[in-house]
């Protein structure tokens, strides 16, 4: 069909995706140029990737190791002395002893590397100029993506470790030091107040008597599934949820009088033997577990033809166990 020019309309085909326009989502640029309609109303808001990490809560840092350290090392010492009368019994001795009992020291160094982090951030003259016209800077997106990773990296440090990279690289939740119990009175699905508050209690006693009855453990992490089963109201006890029963009513509560910490971490679920979830048992202190951390380092920026270009680097270390018997795994949950 001819229009009254004679000549035939020009129709265009535009590949539509979600009733979008392929070419409105896709930039025409590294910078973040893109196409805008006239009624179109772009929101200039950046929003990042969705990402949590929580490593900053569960541990504390050992922040005396610098740029310059290779290892991060502690000594563990262990004590002996043999009785008197009874070398199995208490140190009694007689008047004209000549054989008095020696007390012994045992000191054994643990030393673990600090490994070498790095990112380089780079762009073009050209690349800044047009993001800060913009108003979305490509130094401080690419600097917000790098800070976004070694984050997260450091989180996996953290909980997990890099076993499959680097051997003995374990985390908070996967030593090989710390024994992991299998069995559990009951799980926490469907189960009551007092039955989870049972389980809760047996695990924590267990960790308790491990560490010799010394140290009474304060925190407890769960996988999100299990945290979400203790925020049902515990018929029980009124409008109390069971995460607030839980809380109050516990051996480190009852016996010391302080209140427990119970908090959710996504790197339980499927962490325990055979992929069942894991509950972690522990006493947040860097005299019992601590990570070796440097911050994050900048070289200096470095101009080559239109390109500037630096590297953020740091150290990150492995999880110290430095007495592994106040920590304790229940798997099974």
């Amino acid at each position: 069909m001819n229009n009254r020019y004679g000549n035939a309309p020009t129709i265009r085909r535009v590949r539509t995706t979600d009733s979008a326009f392929t070419y409105d989502a896709a930039t025409m640029d590294s910078v973040g140029n893109f196409f805008i309609g006239e009624l179109e109303r772009l929101d200039p808001k950046i929003h990042e990737p969705l990402a949590a990490v929580t490593w900053g809560r569960d541990i504390d840092l050992r922040e005396d190791v610098g740029v310059g350290d290779e290892l991060s090392s502690f000594t563990q010492s262990s004590f002996g002395s043999v009785g008197g009368i009874n070398p199995a019994g208490l140190n009694w001795i007689g008047d004209e002893s000549t054989s008095i009992p020696a007390a012994t020291v045992d000191i054994n160094k643990v030393a673990q590397p600090l490994r070498l982090w790095g990112s380089n951030l780079s762009y073009t003259i050209v690349e800044l100029e047009r993001s800060m016209r913009l108003g979305r800077p490509i130094d401080a997106q690419k600097l917000a993506a790098i800070n976004l990773k070694h984050q997260m990296d450091i989180d996996q440090m953290v909980y997990k470790g890099d076993s499959d990279t680097f051997s003995g690289a374990y985390g908070l939740i996967n030593s090989p030091k710390v024994a992991a119990q299998t069995a559990l009175s009951a799980t926490f699905t469907a189960s009551t107040a007092d039955v989870i508050q049972s389980a809760v209690n047996e695990a924590m006693t267990a960790v308790w008597k491990q560490s010799g009855y010394a140290v009474l453990p304060k925190k407890i992490l769960l996988p999100p599934a299990q945290y979400a089963q203790l925020t049902r109201v515990n018929s029980s006890a009124g409008t109390f949820s069971i995460l607030q029963y839980l809380k109050k009513n516990n051996v480190t509560t009852n016996a010391s009088g302080e209140e427990i910490e119970i908090l959710p971490c996504k790197w339980l679920t499927g962490a325990g033997a055979s992929g069942s979830d894991r509950m972690v048992i522990y006493t947040q202190d860097e005299n019992y577990v601590r990570y070796p951390l440097v911050p994050l380092q900048r070289s200096q920026i470095t101009p080559q033809d239109i390109w500037l270009r630096t590297t953020y680097w740091s150290l990150l270390g492995q999880v110290e166990f430095v007495y592994p018997e106040t920590v304790g795994y229940q798997d099974g949950i």
